[in-house]
C-alpha cells in the first residue's frame, strides 16, 4: 500500500441509490451514500437524476469525482472523510470524523481545541483507531460552545445563558 499524506482516488465506480464506490491510492476501498448530502445542499441536486448522478468520473489525477454536465466537482479530502464517518466501526469514531469534516479544523487546531495533540488527532482521523468516548463527547461539547449565545436574565449574581436554536 502507498501512504496517502491526502486523500487521492484510484478509481470510482456509480452504484444504485445515490452511492460511489470509491478506490484511494493506497488501496482503501469503501462505499459511499452521498444520498443525504444530495438532498441537502442545493447546489448537488441536479444528483439526484440517476442519468446524471451515473456520469460521476475521477479526474485524472485522482483529486476528484466530477459531474460534467453540471459542473459539480467534490475533492477526494472530502469523499474521504465522509466515507470514513459512514464506515467508521464505532459511534464514537463516527461523531469525531464527522466533526473533522464538518469544522474543517486542521490537525493543529483540533488539536487544540479538543485538548489533546496534533499526533492524536491524526491517529483518530486516519479511522484505524478507535476514537475513545471522552474525546467524541469533547467535539459535542465544542460544537455547543460554538452556539451564540445570549445572556438572559441575571439570577442572584449568576448569568443564565440561553443558546439560540
Amino acid at each position: 500500500m502507498l501512504p496517502m499524506k491526502r486523500p487521492r482516488l484510484a478509481a470510482v465506480k456509480v452504484l444504485p441509490d445515490l452511492r460511489l464506490a470509491l478506490t484511494f491510492i493506497d488501496g482503501q476501498q469503501m462505499t459511499l451514500d452521498l444520498g443525504r448530502d444530495i438532498r441537502g445542499f442545493p447546489g448537488l441536486r441536479p444528483l439526484l437524476d440517476s442519468d446524471v448522478f451515473a456520469t460521476a468520473t475521477l479526474d485524472e489525477d485522482g483529486w476528484m469525482v466530477e459531474w460534467p454536465e453540471p459542473d459539480i466537482q467534490i475533492g477526494a479530502d472530502t469523499l474521504y472523510m465522509d466515507a470514513l464517518a459512514q464506515n467508521a466501526l464505532d459511534e464514537n469514531t463516527r461523531i469525531f470524523i464527522d466533526w473533522r469534516a464538518r469544522t474543517g479544523l486542521s490537525l493543529q487546531q483540533a488539536a487544540e481545541a479538543l485538548g489533546v495533540s496534533a499526533r492524536s488527532i491524526s491517529r483518530y482521523s486516519n479511522g484505524r483507531e478507535a476514537v475513545p468516548r471522552s474525546l467524541a463527547l469533547a467535539c459535542l461539547g465544542w460544537d455547543s460552545l460554538q452556539q451564540p449565545s445570549t445572556i438572559a436574565a441575571e439570577d442572584s449574581g449568576r448569568y443564565i445563558v440561553n443558546r439560540k436554536p
